[in-house]
């Protein structure tokens, strides 16, 4: 007997927001939900949903749909298809919208304006929304709304969505709404050939005639430059000078990271050591004591530390994401990135990586060349994310001295630096090695990208993104790691020690027997059992190496104190040849099981995933080698 599914949706009204990229479309949205937000995924694919509630002031909620940004309804990537599966009902487990509000950059309508018109063809009720009013205004561009209305056919509102009442507009005019009747029409012949090229070619002659004939009703078919934009690019994009802008920009990300995080990070240790004082001194000393301290605290909050660092990178990121600038980073980085096979829109998901391998992944949507999108994804866990941070961070603090060198340069900073870079060196040498193997019909097209003008960055946009990352990574820390923490105090605590056993505990348990049996494969590149230990749980998420190193140590040390002294234990317990080889292990290392199963989906099965593994574990252990026999000829072990 056959199967359906019956899916069940919230009773408030869905608004889609829909718009090109750049638009203006997510600042619109943060506007309208502020933080009354809920990110997930796109059901079957890896596309990050964006849904929040808007209470109007007639009492009603609303849903408030961000759709990917798509330049077309004819669908070229993934992000676009999922867009146009959202609106014609196809998406599975979702609700087709009630209402769609396509966001127009007033900057920008010559293209803005082919949207609007397929999604006119789709048979939903559309209002336009004119956004960017202000900055057209600045140019000397009036736009005429009402006779805009009466070209599309369609209600037109304005929008600033960098002005905190820039949104009031849209909130009146949806609470004015009668929801009960909104004209609901029929999809028409046309939709169902959504993905035919005949189709999409006929309706891109007619509607860019039809556009072409607007512009000039209203008179804005002149193109009129943005000299504010022209002059900052004149500086940032020359040939010599944006490129030294551009590494000293990357060189300050990675200093800020160790100097502004410092005071935070003080004050999350002294917190952790507190309550694993108290905690102590309530308890008597039974394994709930040791689960409580040893276990939860000690995992937990060796990680938690790191929480400021990834904010800050974080923070920079969407940074240079909101002001406009990333774009031209890639066009910098064009000519460097074709000398190894890939193109500069291979950039913005590698920068990506840097926070996060999956986001990074899941970026790689935009780039239509095939190839180059497969090279990035391979490419893309060699960028060092935010989870090899507090490893990075740990060893760094560890064994190189917190000093000050030449101009006032941190040199625990400069270390970090030259991590992110080796990372970076490897990636580029694995992307010329897979150019070797691509045939002309795979070789790497010339870039063609949008350049969107010059923003301010909107401090609450900042704000909610950079909370919806501390929330995920705190989701993690409650989740995936304190599962694997309270796992691995387990393996570690069991079983119990013989009668007259001199050794530490966790020697005779689990764990132990597991690290001395993983130390014959890792002791030619001078991990110990420790290590080799914390390697197996650090496979779930990259974060959970240090808790698993402050569980391990806390339980095999005779010290109270050894989950808040995991620093002087590691510094007094490996030589630096062993740091610098565990260093070089996590530049190559494969990322979480969560970026696995992300290559698995964007890519559709398991080849790919094994091939990244096996190269990727190979690269590591061959680097992890080479690293700690150097040090030792040089008198470092």
């Amino acid at each position: 007997m056959p199967e359906s599914k019956v899916h069940f949706f919230p009773s408030e009204p869905l608004v889609a927001l829909l718009g090109n990229p750049n638009c203006g479309k997510t600042a619109l949205f943060n506007l309208l939900t502020g933080s009354r937000q809920k990110v997930a995924n796109y059901s079957g694919v890896t596309v990050e949903r964006k849904e929040g509630k808007l209470l109007l002031e007639s009492g009603k909620n609303v849903r408030i749909l961000d759709l990917p940004g798509a330049y077309s309804l004819y669908p070229r990537s993934l992000d676009e298809r999922v867009t146009c599966n959202v609106l014609l009902g196809r998406a599975e487990g979702e609700k087709r919208p009630d209402l769609v509000l396509c966001i127009l950059s007033a900057m920008n309508l010559r293209r803005n304006l082919r949207l609007v018109l397929a999604a006119k063809r789709l048979g939903l009720p559309c209002v336009v929304v004119l956004n960017m009013l202000d900055i057209a205004k600045r140019q000397g561009l009036h736009i005429d709304t009402v006779a805009l209305s009466k070209e599309l056919g369609l209600p037109v509102i304005t929008s600033i969505g960098i002005e905190s009442s820039g949104a009031d507009g849209i909130k009146q005019y949806l609470s004015a709404l009668d929801w009960r009747h909104l004209q609901q029409l029929p999809v028409s012949a046309d939709d169902a050939q959504l993905e035919n090229v005949a189709s999409h070619i006929a309706h891109a002659e007619s509607d860019n005639i039809q556009v072409q004939r607007i512009l000039q009703n209203l008179g804005l078919d002149q193109i009129i430059p943005d000299h504010f934009s022209d002059r900052l690019d004149s500086v940032l994009l020359h040939p010599v000078f944006g490129p030294m802008i551009l590494v000293v920009l990357l060189f300050c990300i990675f200093q800020a990271v160790f100097s502004w995080a410092a005071v935070p990070m003080e004050l999350i240790k002294d917190a952790v050591e507190y309550l694993g004082t108290q905690i102590a001194n309530v308890l008597p000393n039974t394994w709930v004591r040791s689960l409580l301290i040893d276990g939860i605290l000690a995992g937990l909050g060796g990680v938690i530390i790191f929480l400021p660092q990834i904010l800050i990178l974080f923070f920079f990121i969407l940074l240079l994401e909101e002001s406009g600038y990333l774009p031209r980073a890639a066009y910098l980085l064009d000519r460097v990135m074709g000398s190894v096979g890939l193109s500069g829109r291979s950039f913005i998901p590698l920068l990506s990586s840097f926070a996060c391998a999956i986001p990074g992944i899941m970026a790689t949507r935009s780039i239509s060349n095939a190839r180059d999108r497969l090279v990035t994804i391979l490419i893309a866990p060699m960028m060092t994310c935010s989870a090899r941070l507090p490893v990075y961070a740990l060893l760094i603090s560890a064994f190189i001295p917190e000093q000050k060198i030449w101009a006032g340069i941190d040199l625990q900073g400069l270390v970090l630096f030259l991590l992110y870079l080796a990372g970076i060196l490897g990636a580029m040498g694995v992307a010329w090695v897979l150019k070797r193997f691509a045939s002309e019909q795979f070789r790497t097209n010339a870039l063609m990208m949008e350049l969107p003008s010059y923003h301010m960055p909107r401090v609450s946009n900042l704000a909610i993104s950079l909370w919806q990352r501390a929330e995920i990574f705190l989701r993690r820390v409650g989740g995936i790691i304190l599962i694997m923490t309270v796992g691995l105090w387990a393996l570690s605590s069991f079983p119990l020690p013989p009668e007259g056993a001199t050794g530490s505990a966790i020697q005779y348990s689990f764990a132990g027997a597991l690290g001395q049996a993983l130390a014959h494969i890792f002791s030619p590149i001078g991990f110990n059992w420790q290590i080799s230990i914390a390697l197996v749980p650090g496979m779930a998420a990259r974060e959970v190496v240090v808790s698993s190193l402050a569980t391990v140590y806390a339980l095999s040390s005779s010290s109270a104190d050894a989950a808040e002294a995991l620093v002087p234990l590691i510094s007094g317990g490996w030589s630096l040849a062993t740091a610098l080889s565990l260093l070089a292990w996590f530049v190559f290392a494969p990322q979480c099981l969560s970026t696995i199963a992300a290559v698995k989906r964007e890519t559709g099965g398991w080849k790919i995933p094994v091939i990244m593994l096996s190269y990727l574990f190979a690269l590591a252990y061959i680097a992890s080698f080479i690293t700690y026999r150097i040090a030792i000829f040089f008198g470092l072990g």
